[in-house]
């Protein structure tokens, strides 16, 4: 009995878990920035997308991986693109970071 109640406490962690994990992604869409030449913040280029949320403006970084760099002279370099960016969105330092599995140039 012991032994089948905690199969079923650690089953329900898991189905937790993977309904927590799937929550955090998101699609967020906003003006891209590059961190060092359009937002000034960094000593290299970065990207970063800058949402209106609630009345006020949030800036997501995003996390350096193959997407992100794959599109920072196309979308992010000369910044004020409207981009959509889908990826993983955590809290890390009171900064918004996204990692990126996906973004796209909105043409508007």
């Amino acid at each position: 009995m012991r032994k089948l109640l905690s199969m079923f406490a650690v089953a329900a962690l898991c189905a937790a878990f993977v309904q927590i994990r799937a929550a955090e992604e998101k699609t967020i869409k906003g003006e891209s920035q590059c961190t060092k030449c359009t937002l000034k913040e960094t000593p290299k280029c970065g990207e970063a997308v800058t949402v209106e949320e609630g009345g006020k403006k949030v800036v997501y970084y995003l996390t350096a991986n193959k997407t992100a760099k794959g599109m920072h002279k196309k979308a992010f370099c000369s910044g004020g693109k409207t981009v959509e960016v889908t990826g993983e969105v955590k809290e890390k330092d009171g900064k918004m970071t996204i990692t990126a599995s996906k973004i796209k140039v909105v043409e508007e």
